[in-house]
């Protein structure tokens, strides 16, 4: 029995759909790190019941945010851009939120220039009242936090064999979270992280893909939560393929994701038909509500995959699309932040 809807929407279900593989598909994973980050901010002192925490988010962080106040009883606030879901901003206000929605600037780099507005206003916002928290996920530490419970979660469901954890890069807080505390529970886990192209956080940003760069999983810009030294391989994924290996999660599974849970399964799929031995698990951070009208309803339009493997590269500079791998072994990489932290 739970005591309110955020702890139950947080839990994954792990579906094994291989021999040596496992979805964890959660409905919204980002409902525990904001879950742990407001936890955090109360039992620290640094917020109390009742302020207003803000951030900058246009999908599932402003509504696992928005959930997160909704238990604790603190106000919220979420900058979104207008491209936002007229859905997901209906949800947040029925769940008590003041969401605004700052216009784009007409242009090249739509995302970068997003990004920087949003930026602009929540520092109005913060120069004007001394009542609000902000939040930034793409740089507070405490959202690794919530991951410490799927850690134990998947380590208690998948014993044996070694493990690899496959996951959208994003803001590195899931795939950072999650194997810092498994490998604080055992130490073989390796972890596989996926990049669209045009994403500086890997250094793809020279290969343009000429459809779209997908949103979640990259940034134009620098996030201080990515810890490139928990890394062992980087997976890059262009659009078309993407949708594609959407398409297919579904068809052969019926695993209902967001793109970013269809990135996971390609590369995972391919990752564990190389490596027998190992029990692969990619995440699926959420369901495929949000994709619809550009992904599911296009279905008749999808790329096939047949015969498609990755490219398997040794420097950044060998990058192509539609896809491909390198060993990163957990190195160090220095990007250099593209405008003030967001």
């Amino acid at each position: 029995m739970f005591d309110h809807i955020a702890d139950a929407v947080k839990l994954p279900d792990l579906v094994r759909i291989g021999d040596n593989l496992v979805v964890a598909r959660f409905e919204t994973m980002k409902v525990y790190s904001a879950l742990a980050a407001v936890e955090h901010l109360l039992n620290t002192g640094a917020v109390q019941p009742g302020d207003t925490l803000m951030d900058s988010s246009s999908g599932t962080y402003a509504y696992s945010l928005a959930l997160a106040c909704h238990k604790y009883g603190m106000k919220c606030h979420i900058v979104c851009s207008t491209k936002a879901d007229p859905s997901v901003v209906t949800q947040l206000e029925l769940l008590g939120a003041t969401v605004e929605q700052v216009p784009i600037p007409p242009g090249p780099m739509v995302d970068k220039m997003d990004l920087e507005v949003r930026l602009k206003r929540i520092n109005e916002i913060l120069a004007a009242r001394r009542d609000v928290y902000w939040m930034q996920q793409y740089h507070n530490g405490f959202h690794y936090h919530g991951y410490r419970e799927v850690a134990a979660l998947i380590d208690r469901e998948m014993p044996g064999a070694p493990l690899t954890v496959v996951g959208g890069v994003g803001s590195g807080a899931s795939t950072g979270g999650l194997a810092t505390y498994l490998r604080e529970l055992r130490p073989d886990v390796e972890l596989v992280g996926i990049q669209p192209y045009e994403s500086v956080t890997f250094g793809s940003e020279p290969v343009e893909d000429p459809v779209a760069s997908i949103s979640g999983i990259g940034s134009p810009v620098y996030f201080a939560n990515v810890t490139y030294e928990l890394y062992d391989r980087i997976h890059w994924i262009a659009h078309d393929q993407a949708v594609a290996a959407t398409l297919a999660l579904y068809r052969d599974h019926g695993i209902f994701g967001g793109m970013s849970s269809g990135c996971c399964y390609l590369a995972a799929e391919w990752e564990a038909r190389q490596n027998p031995d190992r029990q692969f698990l990619f995440i699926g951070a959420d369901t495929g509500h949000r994709y619809m009208s550009s992904v599911y309803t296009k279905h008749d339009q999808a790329v096939s995959l047949t015969g498609l493997e990755p490219r398997g590269i040794r420097e950044l500079t060998e990058l192509e699309l539609p896809w491909a791998v390198m060993d990163w072994n957990r190195r160090p990489y220095e990007v250099a932040p593209k405008v003030l932290p967001c």
